[in-house]
């Protein structure tokens, strides 16, 4: 994806991931342009934002200087000079090994906020790019926003009940949580994951390909078998939601990416919401989280032998105020394969009638993060809404 104008403010796209590390090491740019260009961006759109809570300026710049001299002595770089945001600090030396600058810290809830509502950048609270009185989702409200806006290409999140693929879907761009265990996590209860938020399929696979070594694009041939569930068997989506998440779903569908099971194949999924509970309280009984665990694991497993894909909403509800959900929970769809481990990854699937986006929800097999991949790659052509701009509130 090459660099061109947003339609608002002056302000242009920035490359892709993909874009720049081919750039720069094709000697078409520098990496130290590249980051001055990016911290410039960020210095005129966060003060709306509020999606960093720290830029690391100087830093940014010396490690792009850095990166342009492994370039120039020879060194091959797959993200060479790719700026890339950052949640919290884990996972991100071996970007940096890829070429990647990190330019900061991304917006994350503060002490006494709902870790699952909004983020609090430098000045004040993370606010959605497509409206500034909702929520871009948490908890990785900054990365998520970010990416959204065009700050970066790349931003790094870490799911935990949907931290990733939440604000992936009301900010529309693509977020990936990787199969638990995949990648190393300070989780002490094994629930969180890594992974990523990106505007494109092909910076995911160049993110994935960095973190967890080549792999093989699925073979040729059918596409996926794919069941979708409305409610998992428990959850309550809202009517728009889950319109557009079947439209998505039909889209997909005619442009030969999915094959579906015939008719919403019952998913009865045990409600994981009090075994996620029982598993983050200190001191509460794990027995039965262990039941409910071992009844999802015997259903999801039954369910990956006949079909590639679940796919569901992504969220039971639209992006809500920054008020919080009331008494809903966000991650109805998404928690379940915090506690299965199971990969996931939410597609845009298009705009609600408040002009927010909302995401289509893919899960696959442990260990089968390609043909997530695979399938957001495919279906960029098929999914018009895909990450576009401008963005209304920032031109």
């Amino acid at each position: 994806m090459g660099t061109t104008a947003d339609g608002g403010g002056g302000e242009e796209a920035p490359l892709s991931a993909v874009g720049v590390a081919g750039a720069v090491r094709g000697g078409e740019s520098r990496a130290v342009d590249v980051v001055r260009e990016t911290l410039g961006r960020i210095r005129r759109m966060d003060s709306v934002l509020h999606s960093f809570s720290e830029v690391w300026e100087e830093t940014a710049l010396a490690q792009a200087r850095v990166v342009d001299a492994r370039v120039a002595g020879g060194e091959w770089l797959p993200l060479a000079g790719v700026p890339v945001g950052v949640k919290g600090r884990y996972g991100v030396e071996p970007l940096v090994a890829a070429g990647c600058v990190p330019v900061g810290a991304t917006a994350v809830p503060g002490p006494g906020t709902a870790w699952q509502t909004w983020g609090l950048g430098a000045r004040g609270r993370t606010v959605n790019p497509w409206r500034a009185d909702r929520t871009p989702g948490g908890s990785s409200a900054g990365a998520a926003a970010a990416v959204a806006a065009g700050l970066v290409p790349l931003a790094t999140g870490s799911d935990g009940a949907g931290s990733v693929r939440i604000p992936a879907a009301w900010c529309g761009v693509l977020g990936l949580k990787t199969t638990n265990g995949l990648l190393p996590s300070p989780d002490r209860t094994g629930l969180a994951a890594q992974g990523v938020l990106a505007r494109s399929a092909g910076d995911l696979a160049a993110w994935l390909r960095v973190r967890v070594g080549e792999f093989a694009d699925p073979a040729a041939g059918s596409a996926p078998l794919a069941v979708f569930s409305p409610d998992l068997g428990f959850a309550r989506p809202d009517p728009e939601p889950l319109a557009l998440a079947r439209a998505a779903v039909a889209r997909l569908v005619r442009a030969g990416i999915v094959r579906m099971a015939a008719g919403d194949a019952g998913v009865g999924l045990v409600d994981p919401g009090p075994a996620w509970m029982a598993l983050r309280t200190p001191g509460a009984d794990p027995r039965e989280a262990g039941r409910v665990r071992e009844a999802n694991d015997l259903r999801l497993a039954a369910l990956f032998e006949r079909a590639d894909l679940l796919l569901t909403p992504t969220t039971p509800h639209a992006a809500h105020g920054h008020d919080g959900p009331g008494d809903r929970y966000s991650m109805a769809l998404t928690w379940a394969f915090n506690l299965s481990g199971h990969p996931a990854l939410s597609l845009p699937a298009g705009f609600g009638a408040d002009g927010c986006p909302v995401g289509l929800h893919l899960v696959a097999a442990h260990g089968r993060e390609e043909l997530l991949v695979a399938v957001a790659r495919a279906a960029e052509p098929a999914l018009p809404d895909m990450c576009p701009g401008p963005l209304p509130f920032l031109i």
